[in-house]
């Protein structure tokens, strides 16, 4: 495992990287950290929280660091993918509190040719599981083609 910057891996500008580190990854998972303080995006003053929903995107983002770990190690670049869904998103706290770091692991469960995969996923804190989600996501090998098509 090559140890990669999180803005070298997402396909993503600030302020939208949600994400602090790429812990770990391999060819088939990867762990991802978030550490929730007052300069989090969507950071909420008044409860001092994220929205737990919000971890939808912190799974999303961990696949894309992910996709974008073994882009780098294939000497290729990292492209953008498109989150087409989560199913049973399940969260068991309303809220990601101040101070909190988040580990966010994510799972590759399929994936087909065409660039379609799912991924099971969970966020922990202190190895109790907030929440778990499994995430549908698209990386065509054109991007910029498929968007064009799109229009």
């Amino acid at each position: 495992m090559t140890h990669y910057s999180i803005e070298a891996v997402l396909p993503h500008a600030d302020p939208m990287i949600l994400l602090n580190r790429l812990v770990s990854y391999d060819q088939d998972s990867a762990v991802c950290e978030v550490d929730i303080s007052a300069q989090s995006a969507f950071f909420n003053e008044q409860t001092q929280s994220v929205a737990s929903y919000i971890g939808t995107e912190y799974m999303a983002q961990s696949i894309a660091a992910y996709a974008g770990a073994l882009a780098l190690d294939d000497n290729a670049a990292v492209k953008i993918g498109f989150l087409i869904g989560s199913r049973k998103y399940k969260t068991f706290t309303p809220e990601f509190t101040l101070g909190q770091t988040l580990a966010v692991s994510v799972k590759k469960l399929f994936q087909e040719e065409t660039g379609l995969s799912v991924f099971e996923c969970q966020i922990l804190h202190a190895d109790t599981v907030l929440a778990e989600a499994k995430i549908n996501v698209f990386q065509p090998d054109d991007p910029v083609q498929f968007l064009k098509e799109q229009q």
